[in-house]
C-alpha cells in the first residue's frame, strides 16, 4: 500500500573509523536514522558485503528499528570502509575504501515500486561513483517522488557528470558552502553565494535549495525567497552526521508544512545536536530538538 509520508534513502553504507572507535554510517543511511528519530517512516536501500560487518551493520540498523528488506548482501565484495581524521575544529577528513559492496546496488522491481510510493527519494553524488549503483539511483529518479539531492562531494570520487544529472534530477538540493564553492567554479557563476544560488535554482528548475555554513548556520533559497538562520553556538565534538541531522530534520519541516525560518530552526538545531555528540547517529529526541530550538 502506498506511504506517501515515507523517505525512501539510497547509497553507501559503510563504517566510520573514527579516533573513537568503528560507527555505522554513510550518509543515506544517517539520514535515514535521523528522520527516523524524528518520527518520520523511512527505509534504507543499499548494500554490505557478506562478512562480518555487515551482519553486524544490518544487526545495528534492525536494532534501531529501520527496515532493511532493501539493503542487498554482496556475495564477493566488502562492507563500506573509511577511515576517518578529524582535524582540530571537529571536520573530517575521509579515506573511502573501492571498491565497496554499495557500488554493487540494484534496483529490482520492489525497489522500484518502493519509490513509486513514497514521499521523497534521499540521494547524493558519492554512492553513483561505480556504473552499477549509479544505474539502479538514476532509475530511481522515474519514480514521482520528490528528489532530494545531498550533494556530498567526497574527494577523489568526484564526477562533475554525475553531479549534473544529479541536479537536473533533483527538486530539493542541500550543500555545504565548499560545495557551493565547487558548483560556482564548474558552471562560471559570478557574483555572491545568494546570486550563485538563484542561477543553480534557474538553471537546474529546482524549488528549494539549502546552503549549510557550519558554525555560521544555514541559507535558503525557497520558492523564490530567501531565509537565513545564524546558527546555535556548538562545543564540536566531531562534525559527522551533523550536515545528515540537518538534513533530516529539513525534510520533517517539509513534510509538516512548516514556515521556511522554522525549518531553518530546526534543521539548525539538529545538526548543531548533533555535532556535540560523537559519531553521526547519537541518540536523541525530536523534544531535544525543540528545547533547543526554544532556548536562543
Amino acid at each position: 500500500m502506498p506511504d506517501k509520508r515515507r523517505v525512501l534513502c539510497i547509497g553507501e553504507i559503510l563504517w566510520d573509523a573514527l579516533p573513537g572507535g568503528l560507527y555505522l554510517g554513510g550518509a543515506p543511511l544517517n539520514v535515514c536514522y535521523h528522520l527516523n528519530q524524528l518520527g518520520v517512516r523511512a527505509e534504507m536501500a543499499g548494500r554490505v558485503g557478506d562478512d562480518r560487518l555487515g551482519r553486524e551493520a544490518l544487526r545495528r540498523i534492525r536494532r534501531v528499528g529501520i527496515f532493511t528488506g532493501h539493503i542487498q548482501t554482496d556475495e564477493r565484495a566488502e562492507t563500506g570502509f573509511v577511515s576517518v581524521e578529524i582535524g582540530e575544529n571537529g571536520d573530517p577528513a575521509y579515506d573511502i575504501v573501492k571498491p565497496a559492496a554499495w557500488d554493487f546496488i540494484e534496483a529490482g522491481d520492489a525497489l522500484q515500486k518502493t519509490a513509486e510510493d513514497s514521499w521523497g527519494l534521499v540521494f547524493g553524488s558519492l554512492a553513483q561513483r561505480h556504473p552499477l549503483s549509479r544505474k539502479a539511483i538514476q532509475t530511481l529518479w522515474e519514480s514521482d517522488a520528490r528528489k532530494i539531492l545531498d550533494i556530498n562531494l567526497r574527494p577523489p570520487y568526484i564526477d562533475r557528470k554525475v553531479v549534473r544529472a544529479s541536479l537536473e534530477a533533483a527538486d530539493i538540493i542541500k550543500m555545504n558552502k565548499e560545495e557551493l564553492t565547487q558548483l560556482k567554479e564548474w558552471y562560471s557563476l559570478s557574483g555572491s553565494d545568494q546570486g550563485a544560488v538563484e542561477q543553480l535554482a534557474a538553471a537546474f528548475s529546482c524549488t528549494l535549495i539549502c546552503v549549510t555554513e557550519e558554525t555560521a548556520g544555514a541559507m535558503m533559497f525557497k520558492d523564490g525567497a530567501w531565509y537565513r538562520h545564524r546558527g546555535y553556538r556548538v562545543k564540536a565534538k566531531d562534525s559527522v552526521g551533523a550536515g545528515d541531522a540537518f538534513l533530516a530534520a529539513m525534510i520533517y519541516g517539509l513534510q509538516n508544512q512548516m514556515d521556511a525560518p522554522e525549518i531553518l530552526k530546526y534543521a539548525n538545531a539538529a545538526g548543531s545536536l548533533v555535532a556535540r555528540k560523537s559519531g553521526a547517529t547519537p541518540e536523541y529526541t525530536l523534544g531535544d530538538i525543540t528545547e533547543l530550538t526554544m532556548a536562543e
